[in-house]
Formats: structure tokens, C-alpha cells, sequence
């Protein structure tokens, strides 16, 4: 942009013509068209200077209120998804903590029934010996 580009003076000559155009409308019969065309001009000057400080801002690579709420909407989809992973590797190792468990008491399990096994051996083989003492 140019140094002699003066938004101030700019906007006292928008604001003397708007006033002009105000006055000369205002006096006539129809003074709601007036007060349309006065801000029709507003909309218009404010739409040049949101796009002139855009690329103003963009040229002086700094970011401008879309781009900082751009970021903060991304990094606030990160960290939905970051939660989301914890809560799902939070269920992992629980569900792994009951499986250990489980794996520890099928595995006592099956001594009981070893043991119990090995015992109604010996009770079928006592059964089978002729008694001795008869």
C-alpha cells in the first residue's frame, strides 16, 4: 500500500457527501430512499476497508481474526480426538487388566482340577486294589 492512501481523510469525504446526500434527501418527500442510499454507501465503504486491512494484514503476515478462529476451531478438534484416544486406551488397559485376571484364575483352575484329578486317581485305584485286610 502506498503512504499517501489517507483512510481519514477518506472518511471525511465519505462523511461530508453522505451528510450532502442526507441533507438533499431528508428535504424531499421520500426520505426512506435517502436513508437507503446513505447506507448502501456505509456497506459499501465498510466492505473496501475489511478487504483493504485483509490484505493488509495478509501482506504483513500476521493473522487476522478468521485465521486465529480458524486455528483455535482446529485445535479444538485435536483435542476432542486426543480425549477420544485416551478414553479408548483407558478401556484397552482396563479390559487387559481383567484379562490378566482372568488368565490368573483359569489357571488356578486348572490346578484345582489337576489336583482333583490326581486324587480321584488315587480314590479309583484304592477302589480297584482287592482289600488286604478282609
Amino acid at each position: 500500500m502506498s503512504q499517501d492512501f489517507n483512510f481519514s481523510e477518506m472518511w471525511k469525504d465519505l462523511y461530508s457527501q453522505s451528510s450532502k446526500l442526507f441533507d438533499e434527501k431528508i428535504s424531499k418527500d421520500f426520505p426512506s430512499q435517502g436513508m437507503g442510499q446513505v447506507l448502501e454507501m456505509n456497506l459499501q465503504f465498510k466492505k473496501m476497508l475489511d478487504e483493504s486491512t485483509l490484505r493488509y494484514l495478509e501482506f504483513m503476515n500476521v493473522p487476522s481474526r478468521k485465521d486465529l478462529a480458524d486455528i483455535s476451531s482446529l485445535i479444538v478438534n485435536v483435542d476432542a480426538k486426543v480425549d477420544d484416544l485416551e478414553e479408548s486406551l483407558e478401556e484397552k488397559l482396563v479390559n487387559q487388566g481383567d484379562q490378566e485376571s482372568f488368565k490368573t484364575e483359569l489357571s488356578n483352575l486348572k490346578k484345582e482340577m489337576k489336583s482333583l484329578d490326581n486324587k480321584l486317581n488315587q480314590i479309583l485305584a484304592l477302589l480297584k486294589t482287592p482289600d488286604k485286610t478282609k
